[in-house]
């Protein structure tokens, strides 16, 4: 007999009263039959025991006992080697191990993978939608950009507005420009001050 090559997820994440997928995908060597079979098993944390809650034959057969009663729903495609399950509601006593197992005979044995279920509480930290979260990483930066920008124009209006008041103090700029003009203008009155005074003591010396 050949094999099949089952793959499952080997930890799933869900939110307790949401649903939940259980994904399982499987490849045969022999054409898809009638006989093909998907089994789910289930095994609690504390390995207290080990149920099937599901089969398929042509049709789902979820199981009409137990705590998963009612809540199993079939989410596969054997044609296109998908044999997932679904599961409504889940709850914090349904974590646990689920084990996919596929038979298309001839093709009968395969290896046994297993996925981690691991319901938590709803709380606030799982209200964020992954829409919310991509919002919040796409407009976050460019509502701080808008922010700065605001600031900056306000702060340069503020300035300008400052300008145009009489006795305003004025910038850094101005201040040496008129630092220089007044040390140019004391350069050239003493000069002709200078200039002045030599004029004078040659007119008064005597001859």
């Amino acid at each position: 007999a050949a094999a099949v090559e089952v793959h499952t997820s080997k930890e799933v994440n869900a939110v307790n009263g949401t649903n939940v997928r259980l994904k399982c995908t499987f490849s045969s060597s022999s054409p898809i039959s009638q006989d093909l079979t998907v089994t789910w098993n289930f095994q609690p944390e504390d390995l207290s025991s080990h149920e099937p809650i599901f089969h398929y034959q042509s049709v789902p057969y979820p199981t009409t006992m137990g705590k998963f009663k009612d809540r199993i729903s079939w989410a596969g495609n054997v044609a296109s080697g998908d044999a997932s399950i679904a599961i409504q509601k889940p709850a914090m006593s349904d974590n646990g191990t689920f084990i996919c197992s596929v038979k298309n005979p001839p093709d009968v044995y395969h290896n046994i993978p297993q996925t981690t279920l691991i319901v938590t509480e709803r709380g606030l930290s799982f209200q964020l939608t992954s829409a919310v979260l991509l919002s919040i990483v796409v407009f976050l930066p460019s509502l701080v950009v808008v922010i700065l920008l605001l600031v900056r124009m306000g702060r340069k209006f503020g300035v300008l507005k400052e300008k145009k008041k009489p006795g305003c103090k004025k910038s850094s700029i101005e201040v040496s420009d008129e630092s220089e003009q007044t040390e140019t203008d004391n350069c050239l009155g003493k000069l002709r001050s200078c200039c002045l005074n030599c004029v004078d003591t040659d007119e008064e010396d005597p001859y």
